[in-house]
């Protein structure tokens, strides 16, 4: 039997797929949750078996589902090549970005692989680095764009998404036990200091520094070494870690926004396009 697959609903399928929640893909693809769920459904019947099955905070893929979500990519991705192909020339370039090294995995490779299949003339510059030394180089004029965490008064940028900061241990060592509690943090005052030190002086935590580093990856080395434990964004937290939480007596650190700055004399359509590109990317994290 041959089964005719509408993009439409495959669009749906990776929608509820990447968000894991059918409240979250219906507001992502502007549709009513009644319209995503009778989607779901017809695509379900189309192919014999559930694609989806419910859990405690939303729905996951079911055998089925995860092998049909890479093919649903490929194709949604080639509609998606050929319809740009066809509007026009390439776009050219140099597009400049400033990053939190964080979302270099998660946000950036899925950016920069939908932006690169479509506008291979585009030469991208991803900079990695501390919020403040990025919007030093924004205005400075050496990027086009920048993303910022954001925890003091809101600047107008515009919010990509609110990233939960946890304290996170590994699950081979137990040294959230341990008094003073070794903890692993930047190697800059600021943040550090009025909000992961103040987090666990409010809950009477006696600790000691064991690790100082100024990058997020250092932080996690020093977890899964089991040198420490250390804040780190709840999307961040490594494979063999876990999040401390309030049982464990420890809890959220703070939420910090996540903001796309833009530089106002980089008007390129290149530009535009990539901020786009970027855009997706954390709305599909969510």
């Amino acid at each position: 039997m041959t089964v005719r697959l509408d993009s439409d609903l495959l669009r749906t399928f990776l929608a509820v797929a990447e968000s894991g929640n059918v409240t979250r893909a219906a507001q992502r693809v502007g549709r009513t949750q009644s319209a995503i769920s009778m989607q779901i459904r017809r695509l379900e019947d189309m192919v014999g078996e559930a694609l989806f099955e419910r859990c405690p905070r939303g729905v996951k893929l079911t055998r089925r589902g995860g092998d049909l979500v890479e093919n649903a990519r490929q194709i949604i991705d080639l509609l998606d090549e050929t319809a740009f192909s066809m509007r026009g020339p390439q776009l050219g370039g140099p597009v400049r970005i400033g990053l939190p090294e964080e979302y270099g995995q998660p946000v950036l490779s899925r950016a920069l692989g939908a932006f690169a299949k479509r506008h291979s003339q585009v030469e991208v510059t991803v900079r990695f680095g501390y919020s403040v030394s990025q919007l030093t180089a924004l205005a400075a004029g050496e990027l086009d764009m920048a993303v910022v965490f954001e925890w003091q008064q809101p600047s107008g940028a515009e919010v990509l998404t609110h990233e939960p900061t946890v304290w996170v241990t590994s699950t081979q060592h137990r040294l959230h036990d341990e008094r003073p509690l070794p903890i692993a943090i930047y190697g800059r005052d600021g943040w550090c200091r009025d909000y992961v030190l103040a987090s666990l002086e409010r809950r009477g935590i006696d600790y000691r520094f064991a690790y100082t580093s100024e990058s997020t990856n250092g932080l996690i080395l020093a977890v899964n070494a089991g040198l420490a434990v250390a804040p780190i964004a709840r999307s961040n937290i490594p494979a063999d870690c876990r999040e401390l939480t309030e049982a464990d007596g420890f809890g959220l650190i703070d939420s910090t926004r996540v903001v796309l700055h833009r530089n106002p004399r980089s008007t390129s359509e290149a530009v535009d396009v990539m901020a786009d590109a970027i855009r997706e990317a954390f709305h599909q994290r969510r």
